[in-house]
């Protein structure tokens, strides 16, 4: 897939060139943050590298966009991101492409759609006037294959790296790009290089000097380390984790089991149903089994650990809960922990 040829490449040239990788040697630190237990790792890791906190900045990308669509997406996610950074004094800039899934979804003879992302002097917009047309009408695939596997790359890899070509304040400086993928997750991630050049390097480019260099910095940790930073920093976990949810990416992830989709269907019965209707009307399932999400919820069976309270704490849209736990708060791991993590392969 062309996302991991541009990485071979990339890879080559660091090797190449033989750069020493020194973490503390950049002029701006941006951490992908999905608000899940690995991008709250990825932060603290920095901060416990050393890291000074003026120079990073919280990158979230909105599946759903905003333009009403709730399809995808924990509703809580956003105002959690927002607490997150709120707590840790750190700037959080949100980005999505216009429409979000939905209207990726059902594009029809149409272009994609533009990529709008936040900035410190405002909101600006790139792309979007692409002459190619396109049809998708069915949900992205449960494939490493990002060309079908869709939603990774169209509302997440290509509009972070939109959002960093239109912005001249990286040029003429060494930007680090921080993601939280772990060897551990799946034998394709654990090819991955813990360090190499982002796929928005220019750094050889004498018009634009763009040096960008992306980071895994927990890629060789066991979930256990996860846990174990995000109890010494005593985090309060996403909603989802205590639900009984293993990983935090869409609530409707393509990659979810039949106990994930019975969960669903319990927690959003909304949500769950906008998307079997979907399913039903391209006549393509999202899973690679066929089955509908209705058949797996029906043979899956909803977490225990799910309750009327944190129903309603997971589908609130202005969540304000705490982000560190008072010191008189016990830290425990979340029902999640350890447990269903059906993701990317």
């Amino acid at each position: 897939m062309a996302i991991q040829s541009d990485a071979a490449y990339l890879f080559d040239l660091i090797t190449v060139e033989q750069t020493p990788f020194d973490i503390l040697s950049y002029d701006t630190y941006i951490v992908m943050f999905s608000g899940g237990k690995d991008s709250i790792a990825s932060y603290l890791a920095l901060r416990e590298a050393g890291v000074p906190n003026e120079k990073i900045e919280l990158w979230h990308h909105e599946i759903d966009g905003r333009e009403g669509s709730h399809l995808m997406d924990w509703p809580c996610t956003r105002p959690y991101c927002k607490q997150f950074a709120a707590a840790f004094d750190v700037p959080i800039y949100f980005s999505w492409r216009a429409g979000g899934f939905e209207r990726e979804l059902t594009r029809q003879d149409a272009a994609t759609a533009p990529v709008i992302f936040e900035r410190p002097e405002g909101i600006a917009q790139a792309g979007g006037e692409s002459h190619h047309r396109g049809t998708r009408l069915r949900f992205p695939q449960q494939s490493a294959n990002l060309s079908v596997r869709w939603c990774s790359s169209a509302l997440k890899i290509d509009v972070a790296a939109a959002a960093i070509r239109n912005q001249a304040r990286f040029q003429d400086q060494r930007t680090l790009v921080v993601t939280g993928e772990r060897a551990e997750e799946s034998a394709a991630r654990a090819c991955y290089a813990s360090v190499e050049p982002h796929r928005t390097d220019r750094r050889r480019s004498q018009k634009l000097a763009r040096h960008i260099d992306h980071y895994r910095p927990i890629h060789g940790w066991a979930e256990q380390e996860v846990w174990a930073i995000l109890e010494r920093w005593r985090i309060n976990p996403h909603p989802a984790y205590r639900l009984g949810w293993g990983r935090v990416s869409c609530a409707g992830c393509i990659f979810g089991s039949i106990d994930q989709w019975a969960s669903l269907q319990q927690v959003n019965p909304v949500q769950f149903a906008q998307i079997a209707n979907y399913e039903s009307q391209f006549g393509c399932a999202i899973r690679h089994d066929k089955r509908s999400v209705i058949a797996a919820a029906q043979e899956g069976s909803p977490y225990a650990s799910i309750t009327p309270a944190l129903i309603a704490e997971a589908r609130d849209a202005a969540w304000n809960g705490p982000i560190v736990l008072p010191p008189e708060q016990p830290w425990t791991r979340p029902a999640g922990a350890f447990g269903d993590g059906a993701g990317p392969t």
